[in-house]
């Protein structure tokens, strides 16, 4: 009998159990939520199960309008609060987001060097163009997202040579001669490129006897390219199982376009969960979650991703395939208009079915609102079905989530034999290498 293969799990630092209302709830510890001992918190009892990774995403933007009813976009920098999480891990990967949009490509290698050595080799980078935030940069607007990609496509190789220029091998350390370095391996990047221009070297070896694994969220013609190309990790949007069987045969190919094996990248989707002891508490929790949704900001999602006005929608009327402007508008995220005109053409959803959707009220992830067998017999069957290589973890509802999470499911895929059941290194890049 062939043992399954084992899943790659992390979970996201990112409070997703605090979103909609749950931030309300008495014990959402939501006061703590700029203090580091939070997520030390969070990277502690996901070490003790195990798991490959923290994941703390990030956006450059305050949508100021959301603030009012939730906490929303506000977090700590996350390359910072993982310097503080490394101090209190030991085996746990450490995923920091970056956006190559932004920022120039010398800080962030020196800044992720840096960690990594913090953390004795449990860097990974989650590697973003970003959606929004380009006034707080002094862009007048956004790239489009072929210009997005193609400058985090020269801007990941850069960081790369950066990391490359001061090998770890060139510190010789010879006290008796004087000599601390062989400064023949150093050696500038002298980068011209169509986007950038660094001469480097980076002022600081790379780690050594691992690497910095690469995490790419993007889902678009244009991102899942990029990712194909240099990711290991791809966090992506897949609301249903077939999504995810498209979205993970097309990187394989694309994968072996750019020479790599299609094993080389795994996909690990968002897996939003919101447990409970029974399907009926987990929907009433899920309910109350986003129980004060505000519907006219949701109404206007929706035309801005598909062009179609719910505004004086009849609610008893479905929304069909064929209500679809036949062109889309240019959205700024193609992924996630994508995915939400997929819903529409597949299924006929009412205007208040349709706003509790993944592809409405959150990012598009995988959803399952129910107990830990629901989500431990769907995760099982996307992985039998090879639509996964695992998954991020964004409990949703309440704390109560975060613990079945953690304390229940997480034995039970470990039991099956999907998990591991214990660490056999301490750096993330072999946490990923690890066979099952």
């Amino acid at each position: 009998m062939t043992s399954p293969k084992r899943l790659h799990i992390g979970l996201s630092l990112a409070p997703t159990w605090l979103s909609g209302d749950a931030w309300r709830r008495a014990d959402s510890n939501v006061e703590g939520l700029f203090t580091s001992a939070f997520a030390i918190d969070l990277a502690q009892r996901a070490e003790a199960a195990h798991l490959d990774f923290v994941f703390r995403p990030d956006v450059s933007c305050l949508p100021v309008e959301m603030l009012e009813s939730g906490p929303g976009f506000t977090s700590l920098d996350p390359t910072i609060l993982l310097a503080a999480v490394a101090q209190q891990t030991s085996h746990i990967g450490l995923v920091s987001t970056v956006s190559t949009t932004f920022y120039p490509p010398y800080v962030v290698a020196r800044q992720l060097q840096s960690l990594n050595w913090i953390s004795n080799g449990r860097v990974g980078w989650n590697i973003v163009t970003a959606l929004q935030g380009h006034e707080n940069f002094g862009l007048e607007q956004m790239p489009d997202a072929d210009e997005r990609y193609a400058r985090a496509a020269e801007f990941t190789e850069l960081v790369h040579q950066l990391w490359g220029s001061f090998p770890f091998e060139a510190l010789t350390i010879d006290r008796a001669n004087g000599c601390y370095a062989d400064t023949t391996q150093v050696r500038p990047v002298n980068h011209e490129g169509t986007y950038l221009k660094v001469k480097g070297p980076l002022n600081l070896p790379a780690f050594p006897g691992t690497r910095i694994p690469l995490i790419q969220a993007g889902a678009s013609e244009s991102g899942r390219d990029f990712a194909a190309s240099v990711a290991d990790l791809v966090f992506a949007p897949t609301p249903d199982k077939e999504a995810a069987l498209e979205l993970r045969r097309d990187l394989g190919r694309r994968a072996e376009r750019h020479g790599r094996s299609a094993q080389a990248i795994r996909l690990l989707p968002g897996l939003s969960l919101y447990l409970a002891d029974t399907r009926e508490q987990a929907r009433a929790v899920f309910m109350q979650t986003h129980g004060r949704m505000n519907r006219a900001r949701k109404l206007a999602s929706i035309k801005e991703m598909t062009g179609l006005d719910l505004a004086d929608w009849p609610l008893d009327r479905p929304v069909t395939r064929a209500d679809l402007p036949v062109v889309a508008p240019d959205a700024s995220s193609r992924t996630h208009s994508s995915l939400l005109r997929r819903l529409i053409e597949r299924e006929s959803l009412s205007i208040d079915q349709l706003l509790l959707r993944p592809e409405v009220i959150s990012a598009a992830h995988w959803q399952v609102v129910g107990t830990v067998d629901d989500a431990f017999e769907q995760i099982a069957d996307w992985a039998a079905s090879g639509a996964i290589d695992g998954f991020i973890a964004a409990p949703g509802g309440s704390v109560e989530s975060l613990n079945l999470f953690l304390d229940q499911l997480m034995p039970r895929l470990v039991q099956a034999g999907l998990f591991r059941e214990g660490y056999s290194g301490s750096t993330f890049a072999h946490h990923l290498d690890e066979q099952g």
